[in-house]
């Protein structure tokens, strides 16, 4: 995140024509942010997250003569009409900074779909035209952590469940039950870094460090996850298929010590054969001398069925008893990690088999990749971005679209405010929500943040939800 791109060229290609589009005597033009769908009919909940990164990153920085120099030359190339006045205008009456102001939701917030997050309107009367040129930037600056985030949050609540209904802590083994293994499936680094904070909102634990470095330099938390000694099979194999046991022995040498965690992957070969005969035989007493905790990877196989199984060998080799819930619980000394194939359903079902097994969630946490910060897109939450009124001549006039052929597309009207009603949290015309009520706070107006909050705010507003 530190080669930042020439904002004006941070837009499609048609923006730069629409500045000779908008009607004469054009002053003022307000937009909104909404995601317009909820993941399922079951799970309605938003939770929004990730524009303090785009103004700290983005909007935080002026734009510069060579900005304009650059776009004017590409644009023009490209087939575009360039607004040089306009970018002018900017550069010599705001210093290069956008004059509009951003009105926002707390971030952490969780809410219904169909509502406004987010709400922009130029600031500058002879700039009505800057509030829909940032449309592509600042959308794709909020779609992509919100949706993340919300996943995570859902996959939470999953989790919870069943730890409500098989362990005695739910809430103290909670925040390790999600671990982030997505960095590599992600797009970019800079989707890793985002995604992965996004997915932190939630959880404690991840794989991705792309994540820690944004907490630090965007939402002021020192260490926002944390992660174990884990082999990989490249580190197994390269033991040879008759050296597996002298591998497993090795992790547990190095790293098997009193309150610490390490993670083996367990099926180069044969994931029953090492469940049974390494780890709950030739290394077994070695595994509960050191007093750290073993998490043994299954990563090959149907999820529920291999889980389920091996669950059931680790229990019959290390034994354990039941909990307050009457659900087992290995000892200290072992639990099990499944990283592979695993999404929200997945992890619903190894949990379910689990449960009518009467084996405690405790015993299993899971490492989720692709699914978590690649699986999804724009269209995932249904998020737009719409014009909602503009103001000409000195008079307002909401702005709006209604397709015959697409209800589900029509958009809000008017300015609006975001408030909490007796039928929960509501989108209402603004003139209806006093401003104390108002839950759009003003958070960047002409080059200056105005809120920031920090992560562990932000996650506190997340658990309420």
């Amino acid at each position: 995140m530190t080669n930042r791109a020439n904002l004006i060229l941070n837009a499609d290609s048609y923006k730069p024509s629409h500045f000779l589009q908008y009607p004469p005597c054009a002053e003022v033009v307000y937009s909104y942010v909404e995601a317009r769908k909820p993941l399922s009919p079951e799970r309605p909940e938003t939770v929004f997250f990730g524009l303090q990164m785009f103004l700290k990153e983005y909007l935080s920085h002026p734009i510069t003569p060579k900005d304009i120099d650059e776009a004017e030359m590409l644009l023009t190339a490209h087939g575009e009409p360039f607004n040089r006045a306009g970018w002018d205008h900017i550069l010599n009456r705001h210093g290069g900074f956008m004059p509009v102001e951003i009105q926002a939701a707390p971030e952490g917030l969780v809410l219904p779909a169909h509502n406004v997050l987010v709400q922009v309107h130029n600031t500058d009367e002879a700039a009505p035209w800057l509030t829909s040129y940032l449309e592509t930037a600042l959308l794709r600056a909020i779609w992509y952590p919100t949706t993340v985030a919300t996943t995570s949050w859902h996959i939470k609540q999953v989790i919870r469940r069943f730890l409500n209904e098989t362990a005695d802590d739910p809430e103290a083994t909670l925040p390790f039950k999600l671990h982030d293994f997505g960095a590599r499936g992600a797009s970019s680094a800079e989707s890793a870094a985002i995604g992965a904070l996004a997915h932190l909102v939630n959880f404690q634990g991840s794989d991705t460090l792309g994540g820690v470095v944004a907490a630090r330099r965007y939402y002021q938390e020192p260490m926002a996850a944390f992660s174990i000694p884990a082999a990989e099979h490249s580190t197994i194999t390269s033991w040879g298929p008759d050296g597996e046991a002298d591998a497993f022995a090795n992790m547990v040498e190095r790293f098997n010590r009193p309150g610490r965690l390490y993670s083996v992957v367990s099926d180069s070969y044969d994931v029953m054969r090492a469940v049974t005969d390494l780890w709950g035989g030739a290394l077994k007493e070695k595994v509960l001398a050191g007093g750290g905790t073993l998490v043994v990877r299954p990563d090959s196989g149907d999820p529920v069925e291999t889980v389920a199984e091996v669950m059931k060998r680790l229990i019959a080799a290390f034994g354990g008893g039941p909990n307050g819930k009457g659900y087992w619980l290995l000892p200290p000394a072992i639990r099990v990690i499944q990283g592979d194939g695993v999404d929200a359903r997945s992890i619903a079902a190894i949990l379910t088999q689990l449960k009518d097994e009467r084996i405690s969630a405790d015993n299993i946490a899971f490492g989720m990749g692709g699914a978590l910060l690649q699986g999804i897109t724009r269209d995932t939450l249904g998020f737009a971005m719409k014009a909602s009124a503009i103001r000409i001549n000195g008079m307002w006039r909401d702005i709006w679209k209604s397709p015959k052929g697409d209800p589900d597309k029509a958009s809000k009207r008017g300015r609006l405010a975001l408030m909490r009603t007796a039928d929960g949290i509501r989108t209402v015309p603004i003139r209806d929500c006093p401003v104390e009520e108002n839950l759009l706070r003003p958070v960047f107006r002409d080059g200056h943040i105005l809120v920031q909050d920090n992560l562990a705010t932000i996650r506190r507003r997340a658990n309420e939800g």
